[in-house]
């Protein structure tokens, strides 16, 4: 691992969550930073104008900002893809690498990883987000053969997202958990989730994976640094790292090779 490594995270422009939260979980690791740039983003919904907010050129230039700063991975740090599609990010990270040469990955993309390597099938969904928005998330998923327990919140404010506090949310969390599921995923990078993932796990018995949390996991593991070095955040950190970080597939948004665990 380099002395340095910088982060680089996309951040929804009404979003006031994401960046003390990541901040706080790099704050254990020497040399390891982020650095964040944002693009307007002020609601979370199906129409038109909401749906405009994500288009690539509006996001491409935050990411052309990130390069002045030598950031080492640039991320998407924002769950539009939930809704809109995984393949959404997928070509948002070639398109980040083809203009920056920088690696790219997302929150979401780093979400479908996750099942993926933990084989997580049935999921406990949390949002903040307005119903067809919701059942739009849960039919993406379900295309790719995860089914969801859901619970949201009806809000479209993206700024009010970081309202909600952390009692309501470690709430939902306990009503998709109670329905069955093997793990709980609070997506949205504006609410306050990971600060409350470990003691979730603790009660609960199974992993909760938080949006911010997901994307410093594969922030680090593109550039090298072990996530298990961050402590006090949830199993995600020790236990999913506990596989080999083969080298990610930027295209794709997710590690390619054989998972194995690690020795020793």
């Amino acid at each position: 691992m380099p002395d340095t490594v910088r982060l680089g995270m996309l951040t929804p422009s009404s979003n006031t969550v994401l960046e003390p939260m990541t901040v706080a979980m790099l704050a254990g690791i020497p040399g390891v930073s982020a650095h964040f740039s944002r693009f307007k983003v002020t609601e979370i919904a199906l129409t038109d104008e909401a749906l405009g907010q994500f288009d690539d050129s509006e996001i491409l230039r935050a990411a052309e900002l990130l390069t002045h700063a030598k950031v080492d991975v640039i991320a998407w740090n924002g769950t539009s893809a939930s809704w809109l599609g995984f393949d959404r990010d997928e070509q948002l990270c070639e398109r980040i690498t083809q203009a920056t040469s920088i690696p790219a990955c997302t929150s979401v993309l780093a979400l479908r990883e996750i099942f993926q390597r933990t084989g997580v099938s049935r999921v406990g969904l949390v949002t903040p987000y307005l119903k067809d928005v919701q059942t739009r998330i849960v039919a993406n998923w379900g295309a790719s053969g995860i089914t969801c327990t859901e619970r949201h919140l009806g809000l479209q404010d993206n700024f009010s997202f970081a309202e909600v506090d952390e009692a309501t949310i470690a709430d939902l969390v306990r009503g998709v958990a109670r329905e069955g599921c093997d793990a709980v995923a609070i997506v949205c990078t504006n609410m306050r989730g990971a600060a409350i993932v470990e003691a979730l796990e603790h009660e609960l018995g199974i992993p909760v994976y938080d949006s911010i949390g997901m994307t410093v996991w594969k922030s680090l593991s593109i550039t090298g640094v072990d996530p298990s070095r961050v402590s006090g955040w949830g199993r995600l950190f020790h236990e999913v790292s506990s596989y080999s970080v083969a080298p990610a597939d930027h295209k794709l948004g997710h590690a390619s090779g054989p998972l194995a665990p690690t020795s020793g």
